[in-house]
């Protein structure tokens, strides 16, 4: 491990004592680390593997904060791609060819999962890309004789070690590798992938071959020196049709389980790494690249896996694009009340909605904020272009309309936008009939090129003839208000949404102002540089350079989820949310939120349970329950989010009805209803016996679970996974809560099945007492719900 870390030593240096130095440097600095309190280091909200000492100082300081190098205030996080080999004829893009001094982190994309539900990268040998391709000739791709794999991943370890504060993690997934993989010779096989990993035929979780994959991925990244795992699952909602087409028959069938596989999916890896780590003595990395849709997010039950994650990539990006004919923004930082798509729907004038529109990366980061500190949260960053021909409308083409039934064989639509092709559209897939797939798909220097109408000297190695003329002008246009900058052809009528330094540099702004941990690139192959002797845009670093300057100097991320003080004493209470109505079927958003005590103490009728959500959904929740549940704060108070959503929160209040207790074992169900996607309800507080405590199962740094009604407080390390709430408060509630009785022997007789009981009756059953509100017969305690006949009096 060390090895990777520091340039390796000639031989003429390992000497005897040098060795014996060495030895004894690392003896004394492992002997530190254990010492060392691992979780003063946790990450606010992160989920710890019971019964594992996770070394998180190894990657996190005292604060939580991730410990990237001096001039590396924020993650600039770049996707690595495998196959710009220049082996088929167009420019390279290598691992010489990183800005290493500019990024703090490489994901490889991709790896696949395999048909016997193991990671894979393919069939080892010299066409390999990532462990058997070289390139001889080519300076600074030269391999490294020391590693048993060539490759790029040579290549990036390689270069690691020359930069040991850059961290890689293996991507696995992708748009077209989520369900199923493309083999050695092009061809897509439809293992499955995620979709049967994950999830069985029936919906349930397949957790043997989570199992596996988890397994098999922990051996990967040690086998090749990775520092984690980026999962790349698209997608796991439970909308019908979401993802890549050629994965609908398999996924649609599965839809209502998806979101479990997930879960279990990225706990199970969090806690094999968890494992690893804790024996190599290092913190292996989790991270996903998760959607920025409302659509695709309305399906993902508010995102409970994120407690898993060190960090979350948004894409932010794909908001608009040629599936649709809404001409509109790749990436729009803030809405301005003019989205064409989102107009259609009526989001700007269904009250519900609260005038809030939801294609943008202000949303979608408020979003996950609703459930993480901003510096656990990464806004993505596209290095390529989306685009439409024959545009309609709109302000030079912004909210026009591009429509056509010619839509790309394979896409599994009938109508689509009318997508740029050509000289257009320069890095196109292929859709299922080997032809160019339209959507006005560019790197970010060949949209350069057009916009200073240069017709570059790569366009032939792409195709296009020698002496290929541009037709018509591109002219540059940007939205301050959307933060958007695109290209005008008005003469073909072509619409290209654009990233460029202007929009970087706001959005490396925006990530400083509001604490955000950094950003995340697809693709760094994208940027661009001018090339003074050529006249042309090629391959560079501007953009990922502005964004490190932006960022070098930059105060600290925002570590801390609450925005104002909670206590530091917390209860053994979780929260979880289930039972959520699936596809089509799921507006409003109504799931049911479980309140599961694990403390020995009973909670009287009548406590207040306060919590946030996130203001990516407006402050009118409500519950179906008669719990009084009511909104009694909003960071944002706006009629609409045009230029952002002020603050992060809504703070909600939520009383037990007077007649009904939580027990000590005894879950408390409410109807939680609200009308745009909110990641998980944080920050959670519930008032006993006048005192007020955090509640465990929010993960949450520097709380001590105590126990009134059981054994003297004692204090708890941050990592014990059922004591980890609330972040670094200052307030220490005051004042001692009455002890309420948790419960005795089971004197009361069994319930049967034929008896008849009137209102008041108590009787034992499956270890708990329970007392009728009315008459009943036949109806088992426990079945019936917690607004049904039977009130649970606690364990007995």
């Amino acid at each position: 491990m060390l090895s990777l870390k520091r340039p390796r030593r000639t031989a003429a240096l390992a000497s005897v004592g040098t060795a014996l130095a060495g030895l004894l440097v690392g003896t004394l600095s492992a002997t530190a680390s254990h010492a060392q309190d691992q979780s003063a280091c946790r990450p606010d909200g992160l989920y710890t593997t019971p019964g594992v000492d996770v070394p998180y100082c190894s990657v996190y300081d005292t604060a939580g904060r991730e410990k990237m190098g001096a001039d590396h205030q924020r993650r600039v996080i770049g996707y690595f791609t495998g196959w710009r080999t220049g082996k088929d004829g167009t420019p390279a893009y290598l691992a010489p060819d990183v800005p290493w001094d500019k990024v703090t982190h490489l994901n490889y994309a991709f790896a696949h999962v395999g048909q016997d539900d193991r990671i894979s990268v393919g069939a080892d040998g010299p066409d390999n890309p990532a462990t058997g391709m070289t390139w001889p000739g080519t300076a600074g791709a030269e391999m490294d004789p020391a590693l048993p794999y060539k490759g790029h991943f040579n290549l990036l370890n390689k270069f690691k070690k020359q930069h040991p504060d850059v961290k890689s993690l293996i991507s696995v997934g992708g748009w077209a590798e989520t369900g199923g993989y493309i083999d050695e010779n092009g061809r897509r096989v439809d293992s499955g992938g995620f979709y049967k990993t994950a999830t069985n035929a029936d919906g349930s979780v397949n957790q043997a071959g989570i199992d596996t994959f988890a397994d098999s991925a922990v051996a990967f990244v040690k086998k090749y020196g990775f520092n984690g795992v980026d999962i790349d699952y698209e997608y796991p909602t439970s909308m019908k049709d979401a993802g890549n087409p050629k994965d609908w028959a398999l996924a649609n069938a599965r839809r209502g389980g998806l979101n479990k596989g997930y879960a279990a999916l990225l706990k199970t890896l969090r806690e094999k790494l968890d494992r690893a780590g804790a024996a190599d003595g290092r913190h292996y990395l989790l991270s996903v690249a998760a959607p920025s849709s409302g659509y695709l997010l309305r399906g993902m039950e508010t995102y409970q896996a994120t407690k898993y994650l060190d960090y979350v990539n948004v894409m932010s990006y794909d908001l608009h694009g040629a599936w649709n004919e809404f001409v509109g923004p790749n990436a729009a930082l803030y809405d301005d009340g003019k989205d064409a798509e989102l107009a259609k729907w009526g989001v700007y004038t269904t009250a519900q909605y609260g005038g809030i529109g939801y294609l943008n990366g202000d949303w979608a980061y408020h979003y996950f904020r609703g459930a993480l500190p901003p510096g656990r949260v990464n806004l993505g960053l596209p290095y390529y272009t989306r685009g439409w021909k024959n545009v309609t409308g709109g302000t030079d083409g912004l909210w026009g309309q591009a429509k056509t039934t010619a839509c790309p064989a394979g896409s599994g639509l009938t109508t689509c936008g009318d997508g740029a092709v050509g000289i257009d559209n320069l890095w196109h897939d292929l859709d299922d009939q080997g032809k160019e797939s339209p959507a006005g798909s560019n790197p970010m220097w060949h949209a350069k090129n057009l916009e200073k109408g240069v017709a570059g000297d790569y366009l032939t190695r792409y195709g296009f003839p020698a002496g290929t003329k541009l037709t018509g002008s591109y002219a540059r246009r940007y939205d301050a208000g959307l933060t958007a900058p695109w290209l005008w052809n008005a003469e073909k009528r072509v619409f290209l949404s654009t990233e460029d330094e202007q929009s970087v540099k706001a959005k490396a702004q925006y990530v400083v102002d509001k604490g955000l941990g950094g950003t995340m690139i697809w693709e760094l192959a994208g940027d661009y540089g001018w090339n003074a002797a050529k006249g042309q845009y090629e391959p560079g670093s501007t953009l990922t350079s502005a964004m490190y300057d932006a960022f070098k100097s930059a105060p600290a991320y925002g570590a801390r989820r609450a925005t104002t003080d909670l206590p530091t004493q917390a209860l053994d209470i979780d929260v979880s949310l289930t039972d959520f109505p699936l596809g089509d079927s799921n507006y409003p958003i109504s799931p049911k939120l479980r309140i599961t005590n694990n403390s020995k103490t009973t909670i009287p009728g009548g406590s207040e349970f306060q919590f946030d959500y996130g203001n990516s959904a407006p402050g009118n929740a409500k519950d179906q329950s008669g719990w009084g549940l009511k909104v009694v704060r909003s960071d944002h108070t706006a009629a609409n989010n045009i230029g952002g959503l002020k603050g992060d929160y809504n703070r909600v209040s939520l009383k037990l009805p007077s007649y009904q207790s939580l027990a000590p074992g005894a879950t408390a169900v409410v109807d939680f209803v609200y009308y745009l996607p909110a990641a998980t309800p944080s920050n959670w507080t519930v008032n006993v016996g006048g005192t007020t405590y955090a509640l465990a199962g929010d993960l949450a740094r520097g709380t001590t679970v105590v126990d009134p009604g059981g054994a003297t407080p004692t204090p708890t390390p941050t990592a014990t996974p059922t004591s980890t709430p609330t972040s670094t408060p200052t307030a220490t509630p005051t004042g001692t809560p009455t002890a309420t009785p948790t419960g005795g022997t089971c004197a009361a007789p069994a319930w049967d099945t034929a008896t008849a009981y009137n209102g008041g009756a108590t009787v034992s059953w499956k270890s708990h007492s329970w007392k009728a509100k009315w008459w009943t017969k036949g109806e088992e305690p426990g079945t019936t719900g917690e607004w049904g006949v039977w009130q649970d009096l606690g364990t007995c």
